[in-house]
């Protein structure tokens, strides 16, 4: 059995890039592994929390929003919440621009991850046709089971060896590519639910203010 550095010197040329991009995409697994980590475990036990004190006591919801400020939900409600006096639809502008403002944390290197799926494969192409110029630069009809068949076998074995190369580097980079992208769009969902919660929470609360102050009003005329 080949070592990983027998490998690499089999692939070629087209090795170097590939183990860049392999490394690079181990890096942008781990960091988005910790973060989606940390999002599921955590976030929908803490809206759920907030969304009930906010029931009885707006304050103590965003005091607990503020002890969980790491995480993007928590983020959203708590700028919504920050505002004075909102109106109904002044909440649900706010949440719907923190929304938009954290929708790129959560999309974090999508686009790398993309560019390492389209060009691990194309990498490793290229090292099929270096390695098929190799072979057939090598090969002499004259020749035929000389000292030159091993040229010719080398260049086949990188040809073959690259190509796998940047396939499994893709490959792998896919499949938590399109986990990672399964949580985004979990998580959207769930806010868009949260905050659809938190408006009604919060036009009611509003409607309630709305309905004393009118009748305080009427009992001092």
């Amino acid at each position: 059995m080949q070592s990983l550095g027998q490998i690499l010197v089999a692939a070629g040329i087209v090795a170097i890039p590939l183990l860049a991009f392999s490394i690079v995409a181990i890096a942008l697994i781990v960091e988005r592994t910790i973060f989606w980590y940390r999002v599921n475990r955590r976030q929908e036990k803490v809206i759920k929390e907030v969304l009930k004190m906010y029931r009885t006591d707006p304050s103590l919801a965003v005091e607990k929003l503020e002890r969980n400020v790491d995480l993007p939900m928590a983020r959203i409600f708590l700028e919504a919440l920050s505002l004075e006096d909102a109106e109904p639809e002044e909440l649900a502008l706010a949440l719907d621009g923190a929304t938009q403002a954290e929708i790129p944390i959560l999309k974090r290197f999508s686009n790398g991850f993309d560019t390492i799926v389209t060009i691990s494969p194309l990498l490793g192409l290229l090292g099929t046709v270096l390695g098929l110029i190799q072979s057939f630069s090598a090969l002499n009809l004259g020749d035929v089971g000389g000292t030159k068949t091993a040229n010719v076998t080398s260049g086949i074995s990188e040809a073959l060896i690259s190509t796998a190369f940047g396939l499994v580097v893709a490959l792998v980079t896919l499949f938590f590519a399109n986990t990672f992208r399964g949580f985004y769009m979990r998580q959207l969902a769930m806010i868009q639910e949260h905050s659809a919660e938190l408006e009604l929470l919060h036009r009611r609360r509003y409607k309630k203010v709305l309905e004393a102050s009118y009748a305080t009003t009427t009992r001092d005329r």
